[in-house]
């Protein structure tokens, strides 16, 4: 299934696009997606480490389970004052 990953903050910045497109097999979890956007991007790796994926506006935990009609983010931890 081919699956538009938004991207946002530090991580849009570090793959160079606000969307990356992933090819992953049916029934991939969001631990998957990781690891997929891991070795695609690799300046992704470290901080997909420590971001949220959202999954249909929701929290994800990595063993959610993907479809292709799913919508996908990449949230990195932020910080301000």
């Amino acid at each position: 299934m081919r699956l538009k990953v938004k991207l946002f903050a530090k991580a849009r910045d570090l793959a160079g696009s606000p969307v990356a497109l992933m090819e992953l097999p049916e029934g991939a979890t969001v631990g998957r997606l990781r690891d997929a956007l891991s070795g695609a991007i690799p300046a992704l790796a470290s901080l997909l480490a420590r971001s949220t994926v959202a999954v249909d506006g929701e929290h994800a935990a990595d063993h959610v389970v993907l479809t292709a009609a799913s919508e996908v983010a990449v949230l990195p931890p932020v910080s301000g004052g």
